[in-house]
């Protein structure tokens, strides 16, 4: 993933963390897969996400590239900048590269320990461009915020709500995902990506429970976005090389939906 966050989720990143596996918002793991494993919803009200994503973040000192998902770079990588929302953001990588391309941030994830290296990241990403440039750092525009994505309401809406690799075994992907589309404003932009579940890799024996994954389709049917008021702009998967925990070499697929919200 890259980096991700919520009850929990898997999110984004160039899928190459700096160490091992992971799971969590805004990242995948370096064997490319995002930080998820099985579990059926008893077990999810049995496990405090953010109490769960804090300990995963604690086994490394960083565990995700600190790159921006690919599939964000090239989806957004065009939009005029206004105001974004990322579920699940994880180290921040995502949300630093909005930021950094004029965009206003609020960005979300379950972690308090993630979010705390994110903002380390963000301040010292701006301090050394600062003293390149010879020019006082900016202030902030990322807004960082922890919350389970289960229950987390956003305020407001947004030009762009971007939600990468949310896949974990603390969340129902459906609940945070209905909430992404429903706080994209009239003319925005809804960005989602995750693992397409028939292109996994093949070591990583604790990602084969589907329902921690989504097709395209599942999206377009699940956050009803075939009705009139959605235009889906790009609906496809993506395959990508990567590299396994023993250094084996698979090619796996991502999922990219993007959608406009019609005025």
């Amino acid at each position: 993933m890259s980096e991700h966050a919520a009850h929990h989720h898997e999110t984004h990143d160039d899928g190459a963390p700096t160490g091992g596996h992971g799971t969590s918002a805004d990242h995948h793991s370096a064997d490319g897969t995002s930080a998820a494993h099985n579990g059926t919803e008893g077990a999810r009200a049995a496990i405090d996400p953010a109490a769960a994503w804090d300990e995963r973040y604690r086994t490394k000192t960083q565990l995700w590239s600190g790159n921006p998902n690919p599939q964000l770079v090239r989806e957004a990588g065009g939009l005029k900048p206004g105001h974004a929302l990322e579920l699940g953001c994880g180290e921040g990588a995502d949300a630093i590269w909005l930021a950094h391309r004029g965009w206003t941030v609020t960005a979300v994830d379950v972690s308090a320990v993630a979010l705390e290296r994110a903002q380390s990241h963000e301040k010292a990403v701006f301090a050394r461009e600062s003293v390149q440039a010879a020019e006082a750092v900016p202030a902030s525009r990322i807004t960082w915020q922890q919350a389970d994505l289960e229950q987390w309401q956003p305020e407001g809406a947004f030009d762009l709500v971007t939600s990468q690799f949310l896949h974990s075994e603390e969340l129902d992907w459906r609940l945070p995902l209905r909430t992404a589309a429903a706080a994209v404003k009239p003319g925005g932009t809804l960005l989602v990506v995750g693992h397409n579940p028939d292109r996994l890799p093949p070591w990583g024996g604790g990602h084969h429970h589907g329902d921690m994954f989504y097709k395209g389709e599942d999206l377009v049917r699940e956050l009803s976005l075939e009705g009139p008021g959605w235009q889906v702009e790009v609906l496809t998967s993506r395959e990508r090389p990567v590299t396994g925990p023993e250094g084996q070499q698979a090619t796996i697929a991502d999922v990219v939906l993007r959608a406009t919200r019609l005025p």
